[in-house]
């Protein structure tokens, strides 16, 4: 039955993107809007410098929050995608060899598929099993000589699970390999520290669990590898204006062009809020509300549920098959008739679907964050189970 304009609204979709934002987000990127409005590094006047400060402590606080001491060289892209395809694109020659998962999504496999078609570049994908989770043995045994670098999700966005991070950051310590990490699902809800768990390249989205606004992204690199890694686009930085050569010092190298500040401020604020919570509170939380979830399912119908049943190593990403129904309907009448905000599809990550015995038909995708409810939980379970009945009457 539709229910109508005033029905409950339950955001399930903070794996696409965090909803709401952090408190003090809005507030931030007004205020830079309608009271700063200078650019920085191109100005001397006050509101400029302002912006600046705020835009090196944002530096600051994302170096700080990933156990990396070189503030400088954490760099702002527009998104993760953007991240990936600077460093991969920048890095890679022909005759490299990558390893990756295959629980990937498309913002590694794309372009490396491309630098397979257009460099030679080619890579091995380790299979994961039919839960998402990676054999360290299989790992270690896909780096050959060739290899330059892992490139690994830190955690699936389809089934959640968590992979091994620091141990193959140690496997490629000592292998001698450049190791990658996509942070996009984890960053914000994990606790991630590059120095510990040997990451060279960390590469985040601020809209997820940063709790950010959109449009936001970056990576962090080691000094080692900035002269290894090419500039993505080069023009004007604000430094060095009277030479037409791209600078080479950080993070200047990998930013031209006027860059999001109001996204910056935003970002700011985000991270100030979780910093005052607590990754490990947001965490906590996170896996209380899934693992309520996941009990509610096997009680539903414990076949729907794609992935880990427990809550060890993962996130709060949920994917549900629905055996014998249509996994496009059912999203969609949880949508208009129940106000519940979910993913169906391939969620950019056909590897993935693969891995875990979705492909092609894919999943209902539940991912909660910290501002969701148990009663959200139970609502949406309640309404799952409505939903399989009408829909089998």
């Amino acid at each position: 039955m539709r229910r109508g304009k005033n029905m409950r609204k339950v955001y399930c979709d903070n794996g696409a993107t965090s909803f709401p934002k952090a408190p003090g987000v809005g507030d931030a990127i007004k205020e830079y809007v309608e009271s700063v409005g200078g650019n920085v590094n191109r100005g001397a006047y006050s509101s400029a410098l302002s912006a600046g400060f705020v835009v090196l402590e944002t530096r600051e606080m994302l170096a700080e929050l990933f156990g990396f001491d070189k503030p400088e060289n954490v760099v702002f892209t527009k998104n993760i995608t953007e991240s990936m395809n600077t460093v991969l694109k920048g890095l890679l020659k022909e005759g490299d060899h990558v390893v990756v998962s295959s629980v990937e999504h498309n913002a590694v496999m794309r372009p490396l598929v491309k630098l397979e078609q257009t460099r030679g570049v080619t890579f091995t994908r380790v299979q994961c099993n039919k839960v998402g989770e990676i054999d360290l043995k299989d790992v270690e045994a896909a780096i050959k000589e060739d290899t330059r670098a892992v490139v690994m999700t830190a955690a699936s966005n389809v089934c959640g699970t968590a992979l091994p991070i620091k141990e193959i950051g140690k496997i490629c310590k000592e292998k001698n390999v450049i190791f990658i990490v996509d942070a996009a699902q984890t960053a914000g809800v994990f606790e991630m520290n590059m120095k510990e768990m040997n990451i060279d390249i960390l590469c985040f989205t601020g809209h997820k669990g940063l709790l950010g606004p959109q449009g936001m992204g970056g990576f962090l690199i080691t000094d080692e590898l900035v002269p290894q890694v090419d500039s993505f686009i080069e023009g004007g930085t604000g430094s060095k204006s009277d030479e037409e050569i791209q600078p080479e010092y950080m993070p200047d190298k990998f930013e031209s062009g006027t860059p999001n500040i109001p996204g910056t401020y935003g970002l700011h604020a985000s991270l100030e809020y979780i910093k005052k919570v607590g990754i490990e509170n947001i965490h906590k939380k996170e896996m209380m509300l899934t693992e309520r979830f996941i009990k509610g399912m096997e009680e539903i119908d414990e076949r729907f549920i794609i992935g880990k049943r427990d809550t060890e190593n993962r996130t709060a990403v949920v994917s549900l098959d629905f055996v014998g129904m249509d996994n496009g309907i059912i999203c969609h009448e949880l949508d208009v008739n129940y106000g519940i905000s979910t993913r169906p599809g391939m969620h950019c990550a056909p590897s993935a679907h693969k891995t875990l015995g979705t492909f092609p038909q894919g999943t209902v995708r539940f991912s909660f964050g910290y501002f969701n409810t148990e009663e959200d939980v139970d609502y949406a379970l309640n309404a799952i189970k409505e939903v399989i009945k009408a829909y089998n009457e």
